[in-house]
C-alpha cells in the first residue's frame, strides 16, 4: 500500500480510483467493512482504492480539551488499513487552514485533483468543507459537476447493548470498552485485539529483581486501557521485517498496566512480562502489545512475599488463556 503524507507527493496521473473519506481511528470492524466494499468495488472496475484520512485528528485541532483519546497511533491505523486490501491511502495533515477551505475546494484539489476520483463512497453523515457545510447531497452535486459518482454506504455492523438491543460498531464503543478495562469485548468491536505500541525504556528493574524482568514501554502510541493486569501477546515488528518466521516475532505476555502501588508507585506504567523468558534484551525496540483479556484489578499488596505470589499466578492464568 502506498502512503502519501501530503497531497504534494500525489504523482501526477494518478487514478483512476474510488476514494473514501474518515479518521478511521481503531479500524475497527465497520471501518472494515466499508474498506473492503471499497476495494472490491475499485478492483472490480480496474481502479485504485484510496482512502484519505487526517493526522492529527480533527477534534484536536477544533477541540483539544475535549478530545478523544485515540485508539490507535498513525503507524497502526495504516497497518490496518492496508490489511483490508487499500492500494493507497493519502494521510492529509490536519489544520485550521486545511478546515478552511470549501467543499468545493477539498474535492477539486484532493479527490478529482490529486487522485482521480470516480466514484466517491460515503456515509449518509458525511460532513467536510469550512464548517462542516458540505453534506451528503454536497457531495452529490459536486459529483455531477466534477465527473464522479457518490456512492452512499449505511453503517455496517454492530454489538450487543447489555441491556438488550444492537449498537453499531464505532470507535465510540470500543474507547468505552477500552476505558473499562474490557479488551475482550473491546476486539469484538474492532475485529481484533487491541494494541499499544511503544519503545521499550529502562525501568527500575524491579521486575527483574522478583524474577519477571518486564520490558517497560515509553513514547506510547495507542489508547492504554484501564489499569490492570493482561494476558497478552508481545510483538516485534522490527524482527519480523527481518525474519517473519522468527520464533521471537511474537511472544506470550502478562501485561501490567498501573503505578505499582505496592511500592508507592505515582507514574502510570505498561510494562510487559514475556512468559518464561529471561533472556531477552528489547531495549530500545519498539515493540507492539496486543492484549487478549483482563485478568484482575491493579491491586496492593501487604509486602513482597504476597505481591510475588500473585504474579506466579497472573503468568499461570495468562499462560491458559493464550493456550486457548
Amino acid at each position: 500500500m502506498q502512503v502519501f503524507t501530503h497531497v504534494d507527493e500525489v504523482p501526477d496521473g494518478f487514478g483512476p480510483s474510488v476514494v473514501t473519506i474518515g479518521n478511521f481511528d481503531g479500524v475497527h470492524r465497520g471501518h472494515q467493512a466499508v474498506l473492503g466494499r471499497l476495494v472490491r468495488l475499485a478492483h472490480g472496475d480496474d481502479r485504485a482504492a484510496v482512502a484519505v484520512t487526517f493526522d492529527p485528528h480533527p477534534a484536536r485541532v477544533h477541540r483539544p480539551e475535549v478530545a478523544p483519546e485515540l485508539i490507535t497511533g498513525l503507524d497502526d491505523r495504516l497497518e490496518l488499513m492496508a490489511a483490508t486490501g487499500l492500494d493507497a491511502v493519502l494521510v492529509v495533515p490536519y489544520s485550521l487552514q486545511f478546515a478552511a477551505q470549501s467543499p468545493e475546494e477539498f474535492v477539486t484539489r484532493y479527490l478529482t485533483g490529486a487522485l482521480g476520483a470516480r466514484s466517491v463512497v460515503v456515509g449518509h453523515d458525511v460532513r467536510f468543507g469550512s464548517g462542516n457545510v458540505g453534506t451528503l447531497a454536497t457531495m452529490v452535486e459536486l459529483g455531477g459537476r466534477h465527473g464522479f459518482e457518490v456512492v452512499a454506504v449505511d453503517d455496517e455492523g454492530s454489538v450487543p447493548e447489555p441491556a438488550g438491543g444492537r449498537q453499531r460498531w464505532s470507535s465510540s464503543a470500543a474507547r468505552a470498552l477500552l476505558a473499562e478495562g474490557d479488551v475482550a469485548q473491546a476486539a469484538d468491536v474492532l475485529g481484533r485485539w487491541h494494541r499499544v505500541r511503544g519503545t521499550v525504556v529502562h525501568g527500575d528493574a524491579r521486575g527483574r529483581e522478583l524474577g519477571f524482568p518486564t520490558a517497560n514501554l515509553g513514547s506510547i502510541s495507542g489508547m492504554v486501557p484501564a489499569d490492570g493486569v493482561y494476558a497478552g501477546w508481545l510483538r516485534r515488528p522490527t524482527l519480523a521485517a527481518r525474519d517473519a518466521r522468527h520464533d521471537d516475532v511474537l511472544l506470550p505476555a502478562a501485561v501490567s498496566i498501573g503505578t505499582n502501588p505496592t511500592f508507592d508507585g505515582v507514574e502510570r506504567r505498561v510494562e510487559a512480562y514475556v512468559l518464561d523468558r529471561t533472556d531477552l534484551d528489547l531495549y530500545d525496540e519498539v515493540v507492539v502489545l496486543e492484549l487478549v483479556e483482563h485478568l484482575r484489578p491493579t491491586l496492593r499488596f501487604d509486602g513482597v512475599a504476597a505481591l510475588v505470589e500473585q504474579m506466579h499466578d497472573d503468568v499461570a492464568r495468562a499462560r491458559q488463556v493464550l493456550a486457548g
